[in-house]
């Protein structure tokens, strides 16, 4: 029995105790989904609305709660674990339009009868939680797969499995039948074990490398649907743009919101060589040093918390120096935040014009600066990796937006914007290590059910007058 522990990050406060689910509950978690499949899928569509509706209710009302207890659990700011709340009610309502839209039914009338498209459920989904959102990015897979008629196994992060908890207690009091879904709780272990079960989508948020095992395991088994959310070594463009103060909240918010633990934060800034770029860079070292990074109910109101543990910071700080030792110029240094714990770290800003370094994802407030003499070779340092999340341009000249959004390749790409910028009107994913051009947020809809067309005639007839090359009864 292994037991599991979530701290604060902030404190280092015990936040949850459990137990990690054995291979052999997690077995009977994929059975309960499997026997609960046939009845759920066959309800009417408006009975699975009205439980994700009440599941809405109950977010609703536990918000302030469940809130806290993120922020609790992963060092964030409450102003964000706030607005993670609204998005994951928000979900709900986007993600009934998004059935409707994407993977409704709709009939033609045909020669012979009618021509009619209908959307299926996979059957048993597995869910594997990240921990910078822990209920907003799962409940972005969950609440569709629920419509489509999926039932869910759903594994938190082991960073943050208190989220997890509270999560399935609001599923629990919108009064799922049993086995709708299922919460199992723990490590790579367990996750390692749902996924030698035999299930029928994974849905996953997180890593690069994560999905690259994933699309590895599953290679051979293509009755398996992968959703996969994955990260970023995302590009930040300025050209052209005068105001560098106004330049300097973007970058800001690109690259160092939510402590850098966003897929979509900018890690790579690429400005022009000279004066200009200078300025941009001058700018947001001024605008960084103004950043409140603190415990999240300290007074004033942070901007932003810890990473998600010590052993995170010690390995995004390793990162940096590797590339400090590779012959980046340190802009601005990283280090303690004060006598906070250890999984506090200042924001950094390195310059690595000319350096060789890893086309890798920092997962901290680290900003990697490139200098570079033309616009055509700002956007292609931009393309100039495997990954193609995000995406952003700030500039006064609309033809370099024109030419930007052409030749960019990333699946969000924001013009003036942070690039956090998202909504869940538009789909969210990338390509290349960034995902399986599986995007999710409204488009999680087309990978929660796949398409039927089915051709149906009224009645059996005759059809050997339309059948070529077929003899006579009488020849």
């Amino acid at each position: 029995m292994t037991r599991l522990i979530s701290t604060d990050p902030a404190t280092g406060d015990t936040v949850w105790e459990g137990t990690a689910a054995s291979p052999e509950e997690v077995a009977a978690a994929v059975q309960q989904a499997r026997d609960a499949f046939p009845d759920w899928a066959d309800r009417p569509r408006s009975d699975r609305i009205d439980a994700v509706k009440r599941y809405q209710g109950v977010l609703k009302r536990r918000a302030p709660e469940i809130a806290q207890a993120i922020s609790r659990e992963t060092g964030k700011a409450l102003w964000e674990t706030t607005a993670e709340l609204g998005s994951m009610a928000g979900k709900v309502d986007l993600s009934i339009r998004a059935y409707d839209e994407r993977t409704g039914e709709r009939t033609a009338e045909t020669a012979f009868g009618s021509a009619t498209l209908r959307h299926r459920p996979h059957g048993v989904a597995a869910v594997l939680g990240p921990f910078n959102f822990p209920g907003h990015l799962p409940n972005g897979h969950i609440v569709p797969a629920l419509l489509a008629g999926d039932t869910v196994v759903f594994k938190p992060s082991e960073e943050t499995p208190h989220t997890g908890q509270l999560m399935a207690e609001c599923l629990a009091e919108a009064d799922l039948p049993n086995g709708v879904f299922n919460l199992i709780q723990g490590g790579r272990d367990t996750g390692a074990a749902l996924l030698d079960q035999p299930i029928d989508a994974l849905m996953f948020t997180g890593s690069g490398a994560a999905g690259a095992h994933f699309r590895r395991k599953f290679a051979d088994d293509p009755h398996v649907i992968l959703a996969l959310e994955l990260g970023g070594n995302n590009p930040l463009v300025v050209w052209d743009a005068a105001d560098a103060e106004a330049v300097a909240g973007l970058v800001v918010q690109s690259a160092f919101v939510t402590t850098g633990q966003r897929c979509s934060c900018a890690r790579r800034l690429i400005v022009p060589e000279g004066a200009q770029g200078d300025a941009v860079i001058e700018a947001v070292n001024a605008m960084v040093e103004r950043l409140i990074f603190a415990p999240w109910d300290s007074t004033p109101e942070p901007y932003a918390g810890p990473l998600i543990s010590q052993r995170a910071a010690e390995a995004a700080l390793a990162a940096l120096q590797e590339r400090i030792d590779r012959g980046a110029t340190v802009i601005r240094p990283s280090g303690p935040v004060g006598s906070l714990p250890g999984a506090f770290v200042r924001p950094a800003i390195i310059d690595v014009t000319g350096i060789d370094i890893p086309d890798e994802e920092m997962f901290a407030p680290f900003l990697s600066v490139t200098r570079v003499p033309t616009f055509e070779a700002a956007i292609a340092d931009a393309n100039a990796t495997r990954y193609g999340l995000s995406a952003g341009l700030i500039s006064d000249v609309p033809a370099n937006w024109d030419q930007f959004i052409r030749r960019i390749r990333a699946g969000v790409v924001n013009f003036n914007r942070p690039t956090t910028g998202a909504a869940g009107d538009m789909p969210f994913g990338g390509l290349g290590a960034s995902g399986n051009h599986r995007p999710s947020a409204y488009y999680a809809a087309d990978y929660c059910a796949y398409p039927v067309a089915s051709f149906e005639a009224g009645a059996v007839r005759h059809i050997e007058g339309e059948i070529k090359g077929l003899r006579s009864v009488d020849a």
